[in-house]
Formats: structure tokens, sequence, C-alpha cells
């Protein structure tokens, strides 16, 4: 399947002049459903697809095959483009080059890396340690070697704000944009002054993990911020829509009680491309 076109989109967003946020999505359906609604990009984090993937927490258990395959899934449901968080890329730079391999295979827009050490060392205190600057330069020029001449975007992710505040973030930040990357994606954001920090020390579109409510995306995106995470509130709302349903069912209570909570017959059948599938039985199968 050919994401070039996919991938143009995503690339426009973040050489726009907006700030907008992506639908977090988990599998195919969600994906479908947040396209049909009208999102512009998708987002699959590495802690929504230990979730979806795996009913495990956020601790890197699930595997690179794992994500990937779960990627592979969403993009044969869905044209979103698809910003997707590959952690720490599986590894040192050789395994984050075999990530990228894989996710750009897989059909992701963009991917980001990070600099957390991960998984967590044995004895390690907190999650607050990060690599060294010199071995994530090495991670992300790796990244960007093994990209060659795809149209796949890569980010350099830093989560360097709580760990060594803006001074040891900026320095960051200018070393991963000097890598090759066509993004920065920041996690951590308390301020607008934080942001100005980081916005004087790159030339590339920046991500954001996070913002404060009370800022206003008009301020994000004069300071060069194209994309902001909201959160990944839509599989906490399907998890507790599935319990709600099962224990009104598992009660006794009738399944026509449930009319106003799911969607119908129809919107089902058309989230799952059921005309197309017709045609193709009338096609193929008679």
């Amino acid at each position: 399947m050919d994401h070039t076109e996919e991938r143009k989109r995503c690339r426009a967003v973040l050489a726009g002049n907006r700030c907008l946020s992506p639908a977090s999505v988990y599998d195919p359906l969600s994906a479908r459903i947040a396209e049909a609604v009208g999102y512009e990009i998708g987002m699959l984090a590495g802690s929504v697809a230990s979730q979806s993937t795996l009913a495990a927490p956020d601790l890197i258990v699930l595997t690179l095959t794992e994500f990937a395959e779960q990627i592979r899934r969403i993009k044969r449901a869905s044209r979103l483009p698809l910003l997707v968080d590959a952690d720490h890329g599986y590894g040192n730079a050789l395994n984050v080059m075999r990530t990228v391999w894989e996710l750009d295979h897989a059909g992701v827009s963009c991917m980001s890396i990070e600099d957390p050490v991960l998984p967590l060392a044995f004895g390690q205190e907190g999650e607050g340690a990060l690599i060294s600057t010199a071995e994530m330069v090495g991670k992300l020029k790796a990244a960007v070697e093994a990209r060659g001449n795809s149209s796949v975007m890569i980010a350099g992710r830093t989560v360097a704000l709580r760990a060594e505040g803006v001074d040891g973030t900026v320095a960051r930040v200018k070393a991963y944009s000097a890598t090759g990357v066509d993004a920065i994606f920041v996690v951590g954001l308390e301020n607008l002054a934080q942001l100005d920090a980081i916005h004087a020390a790159t030339m590339l579109p920046i991500i954001l993990g996070n913002a404060p409510a009370s800022i206003k995306r008009e301020d994000l995106a004069a300071r060069g911020a194209r994309i902001v995470l909201q959160g990944h509130q839509p599989i906490a709302a399907a998890a507790k829509a599935l319990r709600e349903c099962y224990e009104h069912l598992h009660k006794g209570g009738a399944p026509a009680d449930l009319k106003d909570k799911i969607i119908t017959a129809q919107e089902m059948d058309k989230l799952t491309a059921g005309e197309a599938h017709k045609k193709w039985i009338k096609d193929y199968l008679r």
C-alpha cells in the first residue's frame, strides 16, 4: 500500500501555521471513526498500544513486532496519517534502525524516538533518567540513515524538561535538531516561557506531548508548535463503555435498554465498509 499521500498531508500539518491535536487511536475501528469525524491526523501512543494489544501497562513489554503489526492493522483500515510513539526505538542505535524500517513499512507518517532510559534498568530510581545527549544523537542519526529516501518523518523526542530543566532541554533540542530529523517532540511543557526557549533553539516544527489548558492554541502555534496531544481518553472511554455494557447484560438487563448507548447496525455497517464488501461478494462470489 502506498502511503505517500498520507505522509504529504502529515508533512503539510508540520509545515503549516496551525497547532492541532491528533485523534488518539488504538485499533482499526477507532481510526475509522476518527477519520469519519474529520481528524487530520491520528496518534498511536506506546502506552495505548500496550493497553490495547496486551492489556498491559506502559512498561516497554510490548515488542516492536507487536507494535508494527497493530499499526499495519490500523493502516489497512484507514487513510488517516498516523503519528506513532516508538518509545526508545526498542534498544540501541542499531535497534532504532530496525524500528524505522519496520514502522516505515507498516505505513506510519511520522514516528518519535525518545531519550529516557528504557526499559527500567535494575536498581533504577524513578523514571527521570535520560540517556546521554551523545547516545541520543547517535540514535537519531541512525534513524535518519535508516529512513533513506522514504518520505516517513522522524521526530526527536525529549523529556528533559522534567529531568534537566529548560537549559538542559535547549541543549538537547539544538543537538537533536542537527541530526536531520523532521521535528522536535517535547514532553512536560508547563508554560510559554519554556516554549519560547525551545522555539528559539530550533527551526524545526515542534510537537508537544502536553500543554496547560490555559494556553491558547494560537499562542502555541506562534511559537512553532504544530501538534499538541490531548491525552488518550478514547481508549479509556471505550473501556468504560464496555464495562458498563457488560455489567448491564450480566446483571440481567435487557439488550434493548442499551439502544441509546450504542451505534446503530447501519452505522456499524458503514464503519466496517459493508457496502464495499457486498459489492465484492456480488462481483467475485457469484
